[in-house]
C-alpha cells in the first residue's frame, strides 16, 4: 500500500509540474507566435479549464497520498505538506476565481463599444492576466522546490 501511495505522489507532482512547465513555457507562446492574436486566446481559453483540472486532480491526489504515507511512516513532512497544499490552493483560486473574472472582461469587451470602456476592460484583462501568470509561476517553483526536497529526502 505505501509503494502505491508513492506512485501517486511522484506521478500526480510530475505530471503536474511538468505539465504547467510544458503550457507556460512552450505550448502558449507558439500558439500566440503562430496564430492571430483573437485566435490564440481562444484557443488557449478553450485549454485553460483541462489545464485547471489537472491541476485540480493532481494536486487533491499528491496532497492525499503525502498525507496517506505521513500517517504510515508516522513522519510528517510538514514543509512538502505545507508547500502542496500551498499549490493545489493556488491552482483552485486561479481556475475559480481569478479565470471566471478574466473571462467575464473578455465576453464584455467583445460587445463594448465606447472606446474609454473598451480601455478600461483592456486594462482589467490584462490586469487579471498578470495575476495569472504571477500565480502560476508561484505554483511552478513551489512545485519544483517540492521535487528538490522530495529528491533529497531518504523518506517519501
Amino acid at each position: 500500500m505505501l509503494n502505491t501511495f508513492r506512485f501517486v505522489l511522484l506521478l500526480s507532482v510530475v505530471v503536474w509540474v511538468g505539465g504547467l512547465i510544458f503550457f507556460t513555457f512552450f505550448v502558449a507562446p507558439s500558439i500566440f507566435k503562430v496564430l492571430p492574436r483573437e485566435l490564440a486566446g481562444e484557443l488557449v481559453s478553450n485549454i485553460f479549464p483541462k489545464y485547471w483540472a489537472l491541476g485540480y486532480v493532481a494536486g487533491v491526489l499528491s496532497l492525499a497520498s503525502l498525507l496517506a504515507i505521513s500517517f504510515i511512516e508516522k513522519a510528517f513532512p510538514a514543509a512538502r505538506i505545507l508547500l502542496l497544499a500551498f499549490m493545489t490552493a493556488l491552482t483552485f483560486y486561479s481556475g475559480m476565481v481569478m479565470a471566471p473574472e478574466a473571462r467575464a472582461a473578455q465576453v464584455e469587451l467583445k460587445t463594448a463599444k465606447e472606446p474609454a470602456r473598451v480601455q478600461e476592460l483592456k486594462s482589467e484583462f490584462r490586469a487579471a492576466h498578470m495575476k495569472s501568470y504571477a500565480v502560476n509561476i508561484a505554483v511552478i517553483v513551489s512545485g519544483v522546490v517540492f521535487v528538490f526536497f522530495t529528491a533529497r529526502s531518504s523518506r517519501l
